[in-house]
């Protein structure tokens, strides 16, 4: 069983690098030329860009295999009101990005915000959610890059969960395969458990992300053990393997926010419940100090399983 450890979006060890640089449709609309809008959006994006590529070189460096690419990479992307032509004019640079990917063997996705709901009973939250997976699903072709994918919650659960489940199974129907090809869908920390939206999955016939705190923040009683084996089994024909969110609580248990960094006992323990299964899992390290996260993690583990084989500075073996 191999485990690979990732993180989200920022590398706090590259101090003023940064994918998420934003423009405001507010800033936007006191530029004064459609010039100056254009030039300052093509600015914002490029710095983002060779941001991005700096963060993938600094993980190539470190062994990390692993990581989450911010949605807010092309400011105004997605803006109805905007619709400039990033994908064009950016072109070259996706795909020396997608090349740094593949060439690395680097395993990336992203998140859409959580706005992005397919199951809403607003039809024009379901069309505006539509329009922005799609940057996320171009932005995967825009690289070349055939395995990536993006996370989503089920979202509303309006007029009951087993009505918003049934609609968004209808609306996820509804939506182009360049999208749903790409979609995994995360059990989330209020509304829809672990089981519910592993039953969804198998309807749907997609990946699940288990989030593993969500899970204890969200349950019905049901082990957590008791289901990984159907949990893993939705990636089986997938090319990479099994993906979970890890995160631990800022204060008391059940606390939703990210603590800084990651409990190693509790990682360890839950690790030791997914090795009788003997499946590889990549797993996303979700909490505030990033990539120092990470690199704690590791010591953390090293200290509480000296057995553990290592097989570089972020993958171990058991």
């Amino acid at each position: 069983m191999r485990v690979r450890l990732g993180y989200v979006s920022i590398a706090l060890n590259l101090p003023k690098v940064t994918t998420s640089s934003r423009v405001t449709y507010t800033y936007y609309n006191k530029l004064s030329t459609d010039k100056e809008k254009i030039d300052k959006l093509k600015r914002v994006s490029y710095s983002n860009i060779a941001d991005l590529q700096k963060i993938l070189e600094y993980n190539i460096e470190n062994n990390i295999h692993f990581y989450r690419i911010t949605s807010a990479l092309i400011p105004l992307a997605t803006h109805p009101d905007v619709n400039w032509d990033y994908r064009n004019m950016f072109k070259a640079d996706f795909r020396h990005i997608g090349k740094i990917i593949k060439n690395n063997n680097l395993r990336v996705d992203t998140h859409p915000d959580q706005f992005n709901v397919i199951n809403s009973v607003d039809d024009k939250v379901v069309e505006n959610t539509k329009r922005n997976l799609w940057f996320h699903a171009n932005l995967f072709e825009d690289m070349e890059y055939s395995l990536g994918k993006m996370v989503l919650h089920v979202g509303s659960s309006a007029d009951g969960k087993e009505k918003a489940l049934k609609r968004f199974e209808e609306n996820f129907k509804r939506y182009p395969k360049e999208i749903t090809s790409k979609l995994i869908l995360e059990n989330d920390d209020k509304t829809f458990t672990t089981k519910e939206v592993l039953n969804l999955c198998k309807t749907l016939d997609i990946p699940m992300v288990l989030d593993v705190h969500h899970h204890i923040c969200n349950n019905n009683g049901e082990n957590i053990e008791d289901m990984l084996p159907d949990i893993f089994n939705t990636w089986n024909k997938e090319e990479l393997p099994p993906k979970l969110h890890f995160s631990s609580p800022k204060e008391s248990p059940k606390d939703r926010k990210h603590a800084d960094f990651i409990g190693g006992n509790h990682f360890v323990e839950f690790i030791e419940s997914c090795k009788p299964l003997n499946r590889d899992i990549d797993i996303m390290i979700e909490a505030k100090k990033k990539d120092l996260a990470l690199y704690d993690l590791v010591s953390s583990i090293k200290e509480l399983r000296k057995d553990w084989k290592w097989i570089d500075d972020s993958t171990f073996e058991l």
